[in-house]
């Protein structure tokens, strides 16, 4: 068996769904735009520099979850998906999960971004298997919260064994492994698979794909 792992923003899509959610909120006029646009904004750039706290943003991403009952989230969720996630997924990023799932690989989506906002993402590309970070719920409800390690940088492979030995798995199960990403943020789990792949990459990220000859591709 083979495995396969995919980062979500700016790779599987194009467009990142953590900044786009918070646009669509101050859109919906949930979230102040005077107040809030600036901070998403802000956070997303220090997210390409390698400079983002992980608990600071998700502090900011996440608090618009523990102030609304879950139906109404559900609902614009919905529309998230038709208005700003459907255009943002190209047929090459459609064509080569379906390549990997057809010839039965196990394949998941590994992104830092909360596993609400991505879960119907992920499902929109058949795919079955989600590792994200985690938003805490007690008694239906979101606190605001993430609960455990948030995966991000490292913590993606933290994550990743962890639901790797869910299933009675681990990285050394799989003769070949991948992991498709655009982002230099990702490079502590590309170094573990046998076929790092640079897709649409930042400039860090190319320098670094150049230099270890790792395969580059766009998905757009």
């Amino acid at each position: 068996m083979e495995l396969v792992l995919f980062d979500l923003d700016n790779t599987l899509l194009a467009g990142d769904s953590d900044f786009e959610w918070a646009q669509f909120l101050i859109h919906k006029g949930v979230l102040d735009r005077e107040v809030q646009e600036a901070r998403n904004k802000d956070f997303y750039e220090q997210y390409k520099a390698g400079t983002l706290d992980i608990f600071e943003f998700l502090d900011f991403q996440l608090a618009p979850l523990a102030r609304h009952p879950r139906t109404e989230l559900d609902a614009w969720h919905r529309e998230f998906m038709t208005r700003s996630i459907v255009p943002m997924i190209g047929e090459p990023a459609r064509t080569l999960v379906r390549q990997h799932l057809d010839r039965g690989a196990l394949v998941a989506v590994v992104t830092a971004t909360n596993s609400f906002v991505t879960g119907p993402i992920v499902r929109e590309f058949g795919i079955e298997h989600l590792v994200a970070t985690i938003p805490a719920h007690e008694q239906g409800q979101f606190t605001g919260k993430p609960r455990g390690m948030p995966a991000f940088k490292a913590g993606k492979i933290e994550r990743v064994e962890a639901w790797l030995e869910s299933l009675g798995l681990y990285l050394g199960s799989f003769e070949r492994s991948w992991f498709y990403s655009d982002s230099h943020n990702d490079l502590p789990l590309m170094g573990r698979v046998s076929n790092p792949v640079a897709v649409d990459p930042d400039e860090t990220l190319l320098a670094h794909a150049e230099k270890s000859d790792w395969p580059v591709i766009s998905l757009r």
